[in-house]
């Protein structure tokens, strides 16, 4: 482990010297793009020279202690060698967590698609609550959300609907969303009081920046619409509505919610690099997730990772066995508790893997 920190901490120095030299500093893209390495860095680097530090101090406080004759003077020292083991042990358990891989993704903003799945209106209905979830969530931890695209029902479920989500580190906390939600209770919709069970898949995709996934505007088919459902004389009447094929993948794109044709455009594009993203890493990834089949699991839409329950004001997440009492809760965006249990298990898993 030291010979990686030394060549963290080399480069932390050399970066230092480059945001410095006049001629990276007029090039803004190279200066922002080493600023960030640099701020990767530069806690890893913080421990390190902490703990070069605590162990320069415990080879003094033996020294002394060696050459030690006074008792009193003695009892000092060894209790002052111990507190700077314990000190050491921390910042060494700390720099492990800090020297695991880092996803790239998780400090971008996100879009979370929710889909209705089995159960018809009860189905669409669960999606409501699943986007309600999340944007009480958002403002909890004070991001911003907005409704990206939606395909509404009659009875105030959704087909489909998109939440935008951007704050630093939303794609860290929410990630592990991905996959089938499913509910147990008595529908509105069912006259008889029998409990029934419906379903609902979540997508979280990071949004991404041109720069990180190009796409070609000849590999574009982009038709113009009529928007539908509510909106307004304005939005029913003009083509406002955009729908956007990639043509070699096959990904379509649609958005309808903005009055203006280009701001619909805009939406449906960062949707797309989101898209497209998520299609790369899902294939570059799919034998290492095989092989991983983590816990916590791979975040494949087709695997069940969550149970509400209403009957029992139960919420069951099945890849941590983890079961809450407090379903309310829960649905109002009261979700850290189950985020911070699935993140503290990928770093174990995580940990395993790299023999830490």
């Amino acid at each position: 482990m030291r010979d990686k920190l030394d060549t963290i901490e080399n480069r932390y120095d050399e970066l230092e010297q480059l945001l410095s030299d006049p001629s990276v500093l007029e090039k803004r893209d190279e200066w922002m793009k080493l600023s960030k390495e640099l701020a990767s860095i530069s806690s890893v680097v913080g421990l390190y020279r902490r703990l070069k530090k605590v162990d320069q101090e415990i080879e003094e406080a033996e020294e002394m202690l060696s050459g030690n004759e006074d008792d009193e003077m003695e009892e000092y020292l060894k209790d002052e060698v111990e507190e700077l083991r314990q000190e050491k042990e921390k910042i060494e358990s700390e720099l492990k967590q800090e020297l695991l891989p880092k996803d790239p993704y998780d400090d971008k903003n996100v879009f979370i698609e929710i889909r209705a799945g089995t159960g018809g209106e009860e189905a669409a209905l669960f999606a409501a609550d699943l986007l309600k979830m999340y944007s009480k969530y958002a403002e909890q931890k004070n991001y911003k959300a907005e409704i990206v695209e939606s395909h509404p029902t009659d009875i105030g479920g959704y087909k489909v609907v998109i939440l935008g989500i951007e704050g630093k580190g939303a794609y860290s906390r929410l990630k592990f969303e991905s996959g089938v939600h499913r509910v147990q209770r008595i529908p509105s919709t069912e006259s008889g009081g029998r409990i029934h069970t419906s379903a609902a898949t979540v997508a979280v995709l990071p949004e991404v920046e041109e720069v990180d996934v190009e796409i070609n505007s000849q590999d574009l088919r982009v038709d113009t619409f009529c928007a539908t459902g509510p909106g307004g004389q304005s939005v029913n009447t003009t083509q406002s509505a955009i729908r956007i094929t990639h043509l070699p993948t096959g990904l379509v794109v649609s958005c309808q919610d903005e009055k203006s044709q280009l701001q619909n455009k805009e939406k449906a594009m960062r949707i797309l690099r989101s898209r497209l993203l998520d299609k790369y890493i899902s294939e570059q990834t799919a034998e290492m997730a095989e092989a991983r089949k983590t816990m916590v699991g791979s975040g494949d839409r087709s695997e069940r990772i969550r149970t509400y329950n209403f009957p029992q004001n139960r919420v069951t997440d099945h890849r941590i066995g983890m079961t809450l009492h407090k379903l309310e809760l829960v649905l109002n965006g009261d979700l850290d508790e189950i985020i911070e249990e699935l993140i503290a298990n990928e770093r174990a898993e995580l940990l395993k893997e790299t023999g830490s």
